[in-house]
């Protein structure tokens, strides 16, 4: 072989190697790039949800505060509403009681059960009647006949200027205060009662 040919061959075989070579760079360099692109989109879906999951927490956050906020709001109308009517009711208590004790039936079932509440927690002892001095003399004859039979012997009546409602029976140092007064007294028992009329009411209004 002429040394043109082995110069020619051993160029062939460089440029072979260079281009094996060359391809084999590019390969990897296209491989690589690849990788990156895949990776830089990998990166980018996943900074874009955990912006979005910070967006959710934020707005959670939100809705949460607000909701805790409506709630306070609602609960400090409810007890500005709840004292304005308390406020309203005890105003007007002691005048509808008075009202009550004018009418006849309701006097009646008054009194019936201020005697009942007598028989059951006043001992057998002797017994006295405070009463408003307008009550009517056969009511207080009715009465008078009724303790007489439950208790055994005739209570002491006695008109009391101060009360103008209602009845207290006394025996030694037990007390049923049953008038005006004396159920006004009792501010727990019947504050509770006027809430729960108050919340009876609101769930029959209309929605």
């Amino acid at each position: 072989m002429s040394l043109d040919r082995q110069t020619q061959a051993l160029l062939a075989l460089v440029e072979a190697d260079r281009a094996q070579k060359c391809a084999a760079i590019e390969a990897d360099a296209r491989t690589r790039c690849m990788a990156l692109l895949a990776q830089a989109h990998a990166d980018a879906r996943a900074k874009m949800r955990a912006a979005f999951a910070e967006e959710r927490a934020h707005r959670d956050l939100r809705i949460a505060a607000a909701q805790a906020t409506l709630q306070t709001r609602l609960r400090l109308a409810l007890q500005h509403r709840s004292a304005t009517f308390l406020a309203a009711g005890w105003r007007r208590l002691p005048r509808a009681l008075e009202a009550r004790w004018a009418d006849a039936t309701a006097r009646r079932s008054w009194v019936d059960a201020i005697v009942g509440e007598a028989h059951d927690a006043l001992p057998n002892a002797g017994l006295r009647i405070a009463h408003p001095p307008t009550w009517i003399a056969d009511e207080r004859d009715a009465v008078t006949a009724r303790i007489t039979g439950l208790f055994g012997h005739a209570p002491t009546l006695a008109a009391d200027p101060a009360i103008t409602a209602g009845l207290r029976i006394t025996a030694g140092a037990n007390v049923i205060d049953g008038t005006r007064d004396g159920l006004c007294a009792d501010r727990a028992e019947i504050g509770a009662r006027l809430l729960h009329e108050l919340e009876r009411s609101r769930t029959m209004e209309p929605a």
